[in-house]
């Protein structure tokens, strides 16, 4: 990957962009996968090899400009010209981290923004992308849950990310013909991905789709803090990586720390994640697990986690990959990151006990672009501030005996 220098961004150096009448006026072809875009042509009166061409012209060749389309018939383009258009975002910001790794903000109205992050490593480029203006889920250990929730985004929205950062990308590294900029998407970013599907599900199909961005489903990743019917459905209508957002051991810890635990407890997602390895395209779920200090970081809490996911606690064993991950303070999570050495130690004891165990090496923190840190700009309609203000505090660890061990089903009201 060639290294990357700063560079000035507007919402003019979108790619391609194209000058055109009211936005209401037209449909954004980015809120199309191939199937829908093909559904589009054909209300227009075209074949769908028509809409597979359009669809290459946006995707692979960040095209938004109908007249550079040489090889669709005039009287497509004319039809599109007044018809649609291929509406980017605009960019209000970009921040470029020492360590290489860009931020931008981009504007999607209303006083809404949303950020997406690039991540440059030797072996490939991975794009971190939001789903929500926001995240209703309010983790205690995540910024953008306590900036509230304002809106889903739209597919066009979601896509509109990808598609800006990969063409960019592309000009700026001056990459070869056909060489991508970013061949790993994970959908880490503003948002429960989960709770807004409808959006999400077309986008991924495009990020799939050897006419759009060609992406394996191994390097396709789905973080979800655990929304158990979606998982389901996930699995049948477009499965790709998986990585859930756990954090802690046992519901009453996770309670505290990921509310949706109370609606969907530890026993239903453990079942959830060994359901969705029928399906998945890689033979393991990666767990993530934000290390708080003095809230889950202790030996025990390890050995509690090895019982969970190997099926000792009363739940299916799951086979996984644990991402250690430091925690990124605020202040208003009342929250610590645990030290390095409480961190190996963890570690220590899964390893010991055969899982495989990473620590994930922070990247973009000085432009708070790490995990936990984006925030963007959100109308809040949620109340969160209110929700979520709360004294710094030590979560005590449960108390465990070989009874409180077992982890029951339950579901909370």
């Amino acid at each position: 990957m060639a290294e990357l220098q700063p560079s000035p961004v507007s919402a003019a150096a979108a790619p391609g962009s194209a000058d055109g009448g009211p936005a209401a006026a037209r449909v954004n072809l980015l809120d199309f996968d191939l199937e829908g875009l093909t559904a589009f042509c054909e209300q227009l009166g075209e074949k769908r090899f028509r809409a597979v061409q359009l669809f290459r012209w946006i995707h692979q060749k960040g095209a938004a400009d109908f007249a550079q389309m040489s090889d669709l018939a005039r009287s497509l383009r004319d039809k599109l010209a007044h018809r649609a258009e291929v509406r980017g975002l605009a960019i209000l910001s970009e921040q470029a981290s020492t360590d290489g790794t860009i931020k931008w903000l981009f504007d999607v109205g209303n006083g809404d923004a949303v950020e997406a992050v690039f991540i440059p490593e030797a072996d490939r480029g991975t794009l971190c992308v939001s789903s929500q203006a926001g995240c209703a889920v309010g983790c205690r250990f995540c910024s953008t849950g306590h900036q509230g929730f304002s809106r889903n985004l739209s597919t066009g929205e979601i896509l509109a990310q990808l598609w800006f950062a990969e063409h960019h990308l592309r000009q700026r590294l001056k990459l070869a013909p056909g060489e991508r900029a970013i061949d790993n998407v994970v959908m880490m970013g503003m948002g429960e991905p989960l709770q807004n599907y409808c959006a999400l599900v077309p986008a991924l199909r495009v990020m799939l789709d050897d006419h759009g961005y060609g992406l394996s489903r191994r390097r396709v990743t789905v973080s979800t803090s655990g929304v158990v019917p979606m998982m389901d459905r996930l699995r049948v209508d477009c499965p790709v990586a998986l990585a859930v957002s756990l954090h802690a051991p046992e519901d009453g810890l996770r309670d505290q720390l990921v509310p949706l635990n109370r609606k969907y407890p530890l026993a239903e997602l453990m079942a959830a994640c060994e359901r969705y390895l029928e399906a998945a395209p890689r033979d393991f779920i990666t767990f993530e697990y934000c290390m708080l200090d003095g809230a889950n970081d202790a030996p025990e809490q390890a050995r509690q986690l090895v019982r969970l996911v190997t099926g000792r606690a009363g739940t299916p064993a799951v086979p996984c990959k644990l991402n250690l991950i430091p925690f990124n303070p605020f202040p208003a999570s009342g929250l610590l990151r645990s030290p390095k050495e409480r961190v190996d130690a963890f570690a220590q004891v899964l390893i010991e006990s055969g899982i495989v165990t990473t620590v994930r090496r922070t990247r973009g923190d000085d432009i708070a672009a790490a995990c936990g840190q984006l925030a963007g700009e959100v109308q809040d309609r949620t109340r969160a501030s209110e929700r979520l203000t709360r004294p710094a505090i030590r979560i005590a660890p449960a108390p465990v005996t070989p009874e409180g061990d077992r982890l029951h089903g339950r579901r909370a009201g």
